[in-house]
């Protein structure tokens, strides 16, 4: 013999308990649960303090509907009573309450549509999947222009090079639109140290590279300075000869065969008289 859950609700009680309690002048509720073409409606809607009675009713009556459905206002205005006017101002109030997003859009034709995103939850951000964002046009990022070429030393010598970023690296502080990066730093040394190569001072350089700039501000700072090293490089220094070494004057020395004095490097040794004397003798 089967036994009886005692505890399991039998088919008179199958309306929620609790909840059927009737108050003397108040409200009572004869409720029966759902399983089947219901919606779930919070309170903040549907007991908002602010919003118009015909605002709610819009509400849930949109919250209800499935994924798709057409709520324009002439749709709206077909289906209830209240006029264009009316449904136009309750949709406002829900827009202005969080419970609904409308948002322009164009489609792949090319045409402007109004998509309306119904919120059962206002400020709750939606699931993707619900509500997938429109997509958004992405920019590729255009290849950095390369950099003007520069003059090159014949002889890269290291000090050379470094006097030439020493060089660069100081134009800052004499404007600050003239910060370089390293890497176009790097660029311009060479272009630097060709000027620096030919006879031309760090000061002459500074003052090619800083003077009489444009006001506006730099977009590419680097490659001014590469033009300007390039179209203003001045000539090579003219050509010099080496000058002869200067004499060498040896200090006076006294000769051993005849005691007179001549110049020679060390002390001892024969003036050029004795040494031609001793030649003939032998």
């Amino acid at each position: 013999m089967d036994t009886q859950n005692p505890s399991a609700p039998s088919r008179a009680q199958s309306r929620i308990a609790g909840k059927n309690h009737s108050h003397a002048g108040g409200l009572s509720h004869d409720n029966a649960r759902h399983t089947t073409r219901f919606t779930v409606i919070g309170n903040h809607l549907a007991q908002h303090p602010e919003l118009s009675g015909l605002a709610i009713g819009l509400g849930v009556h949109i919250q209800s509907l499935p994924a798709g459905a057409r709520v324009d206002i002439k749709t709206l205005a077909a289906r209830f009573p209240e006029g264009a006017t009316r449904i136009a101002a309750a949709l406002r109030e829900l827009e202005t309450h969080g419970y609904l997003r409308r948002e322009r859009q164009r489609t792949p034709a090319g045409r402007i549509v109004t998509r309306t995103i119904s919120c059962n939850q206002p400020g709750r951000q939606g699931n993707a999947q619900d509500h997938p964002a429109p997509p958004r046009r992405t920019r590729t990022p255009a290849p950095r222009k390369p950099l003007p070429a520069v003059p090159q030393p014949a002889y890269p010598a290291p000090t050379l090079l470094q006097t030439a970023t020493d060089l660069l690296t100081d134009l800052r502080r004499h404007d600050p639109r003239l910060l370089l990066s390293e890497q176009d730093t790097a660029h311009l040394v060479p272009g630097v140290a060709a000027w620096l190569e030919r006879d031309v001072g760090p000061t002459a350089v500074r003052h090619t590279l800083t003077t009489d700039l444009p006001p506006e501000p730099l977009c590419r700072p680097a490659a001014l300075l590469a033009h300007r090293l390039t179209a203003q490089l001045p000539a090579p220094p003219p050509f010099r000869a080496l000058a002869p070494p200067p004499d060498v004057r040896h200090p006076l020395q006294t000769c051993d065969g005849c005691d007179r004095a001549f110049r020679a490097p060390e002390p001892g040794g024969c003036c050029r008289d004795c040494r031609s004397d001793l030649l003939e003798a032998a």
